[in-house]
């Protein structure tokens, strides 16, 4: 009863919207006054699978959520293991690891946009180049991933960062008299030890990597000729731009099973390899 103040909006405003879209995928809702809708089964989910379009943004989907994700710890483990050290003006760094973090994604996208600006960016500036990178058909997805990883990293080194203070010193010095090395203490003490975070933070970080929407929509809407279209922009356009509500739910939902699928296997190889 105290709790349930507390569960009225999380129903309303989390579980209802989710509930209603799972029905909705079985209709064939669209936009348009007067238009009506009807049951339709499974005929969308069999459309889906025929559909070469969703197949090829699933495809590019995965390259960046496992790529972001990827990227993303190995940079926040750099990161985290550099602000655990004693370095002078230790605060400050941590404080500044999590401005990108603390900033909208939509002002995030807007400032890579002018760093990547083909004739006055910051990057051909310096690299002395007139490449368009939000606009190459080889080169935006890279570009779109690098504002990615930059933007996801500091909550992942906060997580990580956590983990490490959380090591018991006694295990560095026990290893330390037995004559391990930096690599050694770091391999056989700080990995396993953070190995529980690791498995949550990397879990968490590929479900929001692959509903990525606003930031890939602020930067190139999926362009170039659909490079950065990732699963999230082809929902929204079936949706939004095409008024197929019904199909744009079922990708929704499908997007949802293969996530989950992903993520169970991940996290059941982490418990056996951890048994």
């Amino acid at each position: 009863m105290l709790l349930l103040p507390a569960l009225v909006p999380v129903l309303v405003f989390s579980v209802g919207p989710l509930v209603y879209g799972i029905l909705l995928a079985f209709t064939d809702a669209r936009s348009g006054r007067n238009a009506e809708t009807s049951f339709v089964g499974l005929e969308n989910f069999a459309e889906l699978l025929s559909d070469g379009d969703f197949w090829e943004s699933f495809r590019i989907g995965m390259i960046w959520g496992l790529s972001v994700t990827v990227l993303q710890f190995l940079a926040s483990l750099g990161l985290a293991l550099l602000l655990n050290q004693d370095l002078r003006l230790r605060g400050v760094a941590r404080v500044l690891a999590v401005v990108p973090w603390a900033m909208p994604p939509v002002v995030v996208g807007l400032m890579w946009r002018l760093v990547y600006h083909p004739d006055a960016g910051l990057l051909n500036g310096l690299f002395g180049s007139d490449v368009d990178w939000l606009h190459d058909f080889s080169l935006a997805l890279p570009a779109v991933i690098v504002v990615g990883v930059w933007t996801g990293m500091p909550q992942t080194t906060v997580v990580l960062l956590a983990g490490l203070q959380s090591v018991p010193r006694e295990l560095y010095e026990a290893v330390s008299v037995d004559g391990a090395g930096a690599w050694r203490r770091f391999w056989n003490v700080t990995l396993p030890q953070l190995r529980p975070v690791v498995v949550a933070i990397t879990s968490l970080d590929f479900v929001w990597n692959i509903n990525q929407f606003s930031l890939v929509y602020v930067l190139t809407q999926g362009g170039p000729g659909g490079r950065t279209r990732l699963p999230m922009l082809f929902a929204y356009e079936e949706g939004f731009r095409y008024g197929f509500f019904g199909y744009a739910a079922t990708l929704g939902v499908a997007i949802t099973i293969v996530v989950l699928a992903v993520l169970g296997l991940y996290l059941w190889r982490q418990a056996r390899e951890g048994d």
